[in-house]
């Protein structure tokens, strides 16, 4: 019986011969992670515990991305923690405001996390790795103050579904349109707790920024992980990643399912009839073509996060923004995910396409996304943002409404001034 790239990532990091769905097993961690929400309450079990120092200063990274720049003083002191902890432990991988950004878009970057890695991170979205054929999942805070005293967690072995994606997608479909409509497929529960394998042929054609946005929102369906085999894609961009930033760490480990591997369930889509996704109001899974909601005005636009915050992103609603300015009486607010994405968008002048559109351009941070700072809602206000979560009262006001999308739908519907396809302003 054959395993899948779940299983074998997991069984090489165990010291179990075999596993199988259901297992519980204790595996060691090649890398961990927190913020300035969940890393604080993992500090205090740490020192709770009697622990004298971490398992490895160079396998932790604290990242305060939620409310920085600390946007009051409960902000402000949940990332002078980490900043006190990194100190005292000597973490390497601590990034202070200036050098951080969405810690999902900060450690690939950084050639952080590599293919054949397991990794744990105090945040749900922790799963975004998954696209670089990693196994990544969330953990909660007292999971991630034992990994920094051993260096292991526990883990329920999850099952696998594969999810193929035929064909070649249309103009303006990305890998988050993809995402929302499989959602939009099984709901939020319909992978509770398995491994979501992404495949096929559309799979191939995405650039890695999108294949980031299709694991990102793995959890969104109730997965554990979400998982994209490595390819020539992936390995271009970790080889760039280490060469430009020269991590300590370099073994890239390529797992692939094996061809017997069992899944609890395959399901198929025609990539090529997939139209550009619209996420209603209150759940990622109320997902539609954009084609068929009609007059829906908004307030906000929000172009960031973990999900879509990557140049490719910016890039995408730049080209689409250029010589259009911005309805009246909507606000575009565009947050890079890092300081390199930053730097790049003011290089090849998208900043100026937005700011000239119209839009304010932001430091990296996680922002309005978790209703944290820098584009709250108030009551009865729309946004349209291209984040990764539209529950009530996500982003500010429990009257306000939050529709997700793409960033191409993003733009268009900055310009027009509700939810708009992107040949509409293209």
């Amino acid at each position: 019986m054959g395993y899948t790239i779940a299983e074998k990532i997991l069984r090489a990091h165990s010291k179990k011969k075999s596993i199988r769905p259901g297992d519980f097993i204790t595996a060691r961690i090649d890398f961990c992670l927190g913020n300035d929400i969940t890393a604080p309450i993992a500090i205090e079990e740490f020192k709770k515990s009697g622990a004298k120092k971490v398992f490895d200063r160079s396998r932790i990274a604290l990242i305060p991305d939620h409310f920085t720049p600390g946007k009051d003083m409960k902000s402000a002191n949940n990332a002078k923690a980490l900043q006190v902890f990194a100190a005292e432990n000597k973490i390497e991988h601590y990034y202070e405001v200036g050098r951080m950004g969405v810690e999902h878009a900060l450690l690939p970057e950084l050639g952080l996390v590599l293919p054949g890695d397991l990794v744990i991170g105090a945040d749900s979205h922790t799963c975004t790795y998954g696209a670089l054929g990693a196994f990544a999942c969330g953990v909660g805070s007292t999971d991630l103050a034992a990994a920094f005293i051993k260096g292991e967690c526990w883990f329920k072995v999850p099952e696998s579904i594969k999810f193929i994606y035929h064909g070649k997608l249309k103009k303006w479909v990305t890998g988050k349109d993809l995402i929302l409509h499989t959602i939009g497929d099984t709901g939020v529960d319909g992978a509770h707790y398995k491994a979501m394998e992404f495949t096929g042929e559309a799979i191939k054609s995405l650039p890695m920024d999108s294949r980031f946005s299709m694991s990102n929102m793995a959890i969104e369906a109730g997965a554990k992980a979400g998982i994209i085999e490595p390819d020539q894609t992936t390995i271009k961009y970790v080889k760039q990643a280490i060469r430009k930033n020269k991590p300590k760490r370099k073994a890239i480990r390529i797992y692939k399912s094996d061809k017997d591997a069992e899944y609890s369930c395959v399901k198929e889509y025609d990539a090529s009839l997939i139209e550009p996704q619209v996420s209603l109001p209150h759940l990622p899974s109320n997902a539609r073509s954009v084609s068929r909601v009609k007059n829906v005005t908004i307030d906000q636009v929000v172009i960031g996060s973990c999900t879509n915050g990557r140049i490719g992103d910016l890039e995408l609603a730049a080209c689409l923004l250029k010589g259009h300015k911005i309805k009246h009486g909507v606000r575009l607010i565009v947050i890079p995910a890092t300081q390199a994405v930053y730097l790049e968008a003011v290089k090849r002048g998208f900043a100026k396409i937005f700011i000239e559109a119209g839009g304010v351009f932001s430091t990296p941070s996680c922002g309005p996304c978790l209703g944290g700072h820098l584009g709250i809602l108030t009551e009865g206000e729309r946004c349209v943002a291209t984040t990764n979560r539209n529950f009530v009262g996500r982003m500010g006001h429990p009257k306000s409404e939050i529709f997700l999308t793409s960033p191409a739908v993003a733009a268009a519907s900055a310009v027009k001034g509700r939810i708009a396809h992107p040949k509409e302003i293209a």
